[in-house]
């Protein structure tokens, strides 16, 4: 097979070109970062666990009717995606209070909040992905006021297909991130959707199953990791 030719590598992937203009290939690694890069470490064949469930995950979205860059998986670790133009936000959907949303309104962790929030950050490891408000977003022209809301209603669509599916799967969708792009003018949801971008309890225990564990030295992380996979294929 002939040697991809390697486009980025970020904390959490490796992107190489294609072989066609409009595809890339991304390879998951097992690097995990933490608090904007300033934890770091290793998380055993977590590229392979967010790779599989990543496809999995876009392919039932893609059956749901929300369009997405998964093409196929290619190997283990690595999946064919479609060439996107990222916009430089990221859309956070919460369904619980945890994180960075406790700290900012004082709400006990895991409140259940009446309809799901919808918040923007800035894509910018300069500036620390600072949050955003839809001024914000217009002051630095990252998107049309129309784009930015087919993006929340978009955030919104796949919170509540996924979060059916992993309710089915004992998995409580705290919260996750999504990234989207264009491609010859359709939007699409690109990035990934994996225990490192999602926050996951199990639904008897509230036992966090994400990259929580990682952050909060718990311990266990790489087997909470494979236990959402095993979950995520039944």
């Amino acid at each position: 097979m002939t040697e991809r030719r390697l486009l980025y590598e970020g904390k959490a992937k490796k992107v190489f070109l294609g072989d066609r203009e409009d595809e890339l290939f991304v390879e998951f690694k097992d690097d995990a970062t933490a608090f904007n890069g300033q934890k770091r470490g290793q998380i055993a064949e977590k590229g392979v666990v967010n790779a599989r469930i990543s496809a999995r995950l876009f392919t039932s979205l893609a059956a749901a009717g929300v369009a997405n860059h998964f093409l196929e998986q290619v190997d283990d670790r690595t999946l064919k995606v479609r060439r996107l133009t990222m916009i430089p936000l990221e859309v956070v959907v919460r369904n619980r209070v945890a994180g960075s949303l406790q700290q900012r309104t004082g709400l006990a962790e895991g409140t259940i909040l009446e309809r799901p929030v919808v918040e923007l950050y800035y894509k910018n490891d300069a500036l620390g992905d600072p949050l955003l408000n839809d001024d914000h977003v217009q002051a630095l022209r990252l998107a049309p006021p129309e784009v930015v809301e087919r993006l929340k209603a978009l955030g919104r669509r796949v919170n509540e297909v996924i979060s059916a599916y992993f309710d089915a799967r004992d998995l409580i969708l705290v919260d996750f991130k999504l990234e989207f792009g264009w491609a010859q003018g359709e939007l699409l949801l690109g990035d990934e959707i994996s225990p490192d971008t999602c926050r996951l309890w199990d639904k008897a225990s509230l036992t966090k199953m994400d990259k929580d564990r990682f952050r909060r030295d718990l311990g266990g992380v790489a087997e909470a990791y494979q236990e959402v996979l095993a979950r995520v294929l039944r």
